[in-house]
């Protein structure tokens, strides 16, 4: 597997994490943002059993380093299940909805 280039940056990454109850998702998000290029996080609780949550979350800056990320994530026990998005480049690009294919509307 190639390694990312050094001068592209990485703008925005939504991560699904599965964490344990403690720490709350405010104090998670306050670590995140403490990294640096982070510019500002979003945590939205989308499953919860009896020991963790599953947990979406999006991240915005102007150079991410997801080392950075994924380890303070381990370092308050949580861990990411898959990376569902990730923005590179000079600038961010919002979704675009395509279409239904022909003969599935």
């Amino acid at each position: 597997m190639a390694e990312p280039t050094k001068n592209v940056r990485i703008r925005r990454l939504v991560l699904d994490v599965l964490k344990p109850h403690q720490p709350r998702i405010d104090v998670l998000a306050l670590e995140l943002t403490k990294l640096k290029g982070i510019e500002s996080v979003n945590i939205l609780r989308t499953e919860t059993d009896s020991s963790t949550e599953g947990i979406t979350v999006t991240i915005v800056g102007d150079d991410l380093i997801f080392q950075d990320i994924q380890e303070t994530l381990r370092d308050y026990g949580s861990s990411i299940h898959s990376v569902d998005e990730v923005v590179a480049g000079e600038r961010i690009i919002d979704a675009v909805q395509l279409p239904p294919e022909e003969g599935n509307a």
